[in-house]
């Protein structure tokens, strides 16, 4: 009866999720990539709100715990048999026949529920498999959520770790969306990105795909973006300071979490997706 709840469960939250997931870019080009990457950003300042509202709730991360029927001891924490419990599903649904969609933990669950979709391949075949998940997942856990959520257990461990997915999902399909960055990248600027992938020189394309001008717009953009959304609206219309009377932040999620996040592992990691893929396109 309980397997049976938390299946329906997940099934209801996983069918929320699904809702959210963006359509496969039509016609890619840079304009499309780059609002592509604006509108994630709101994607992912929301998922970490929305993590923030809940304390660590370390219960949900320890390995080889007990629980389940008959207190059975597990070699998974709760949050990793949540989420691979939830990408089986939204596998059945589809959500993995779009390239953006990169699953944490692979699966052999046919496709089956949703109806099908003729999703557009804009991706070079032998480099579309390249992602950073595995990196995803270490620095999301062992450094992001302990500047997200505050100390403390609750017991809203489901709440916690779907909220913990929907954070995972939406870094994943941003940082790995430098398969298309590069992509696109590649087409305007074939003769010299092609020279370079001859020769193997990851320093070099490195260099050329780097825009630091760019970058630094970025980042601070998600930090404006994290101190507008992450404040409180009042009666009256306005927002709050998102300070207290201490000088403290009262912002639901602080803003140089956020820029870090860009800074530091965002935007890094989506460049080495990017030099990657470019290492395979003429495979």
């Amino acid at each position: 009866m309980a397997a049976h709840s938390l299946y329906t469960y997940l099934l209801f939250c996983n069918a929320i999720t699904l809702l959210l997931v963006s359509p496969c870019c039509v016609g890619l080009g840079l304009d499309t990539v780059r609002d592509f990457l604006t509108r994630e950003e709101d994607t992912i300042v929301f998922s970490l709100i929305e993590r923030a509202k809940h304390p660590l709730n370390l219960p949900a991360y320890e390995k080889h715990a007990c629980f389940g029927p008959a207190g059975r001891r597990r070699n998974d924490s709760f949050v990793e048999l949540f989420v691979r419990e939830s990408e089986e599903i939204q596998a059945k649904a589809g959500r993995y026949q779009s390239q953006e969609e990169i699953p944490f933990f692979h699966s052999r669950v046919p496709f089956t529920l949703a109806p099908p979709y003729n999703f557009t391949t804009d991706l070079y075949p032998a480099a579309a498999s390249v992602n950073v998940n595995d990196v995803i997942w270490g620095i999301y856990f062992n450094q992001l959520l302990p500047l997200l959520a505050k100390n403390g257990d609750d017991g809203n461990y489901a709440v916690t770790a779907a909220s913990d997915l929907a954070c995972l999902q939406a870094l994943s399909r941003r940082i790995n969306y430098g398969r298309y960055v590069a992509e696109v990248k590649f087409r305007g600027d074939q003769q010299r990105y092609t020279a370079l992938i001859g020769s193997k020189d990851k320093d070099a394309l490195m260099k050329l795909l780097t825009s630091e001008a760019q970058e630094d717009v970025v980042k601070r953009r998600v930090e404006k973006k994290a101190m507008v959304l992450g404040q409180d609206i009042t009666l009256d219309g306005l927002t709050e300071t998102g300070y207290t009377n201490s000088g403290q932040s009262s912002f639901k999620v602080a803003p140089s979490v956020v820029y870090k996040l860009y800074d530091q592992w965002v935007i890094p990691l989506t460049k080495n997706v990017e030099v990657d893929y470019l290492l395979h396109r003429l495979d």
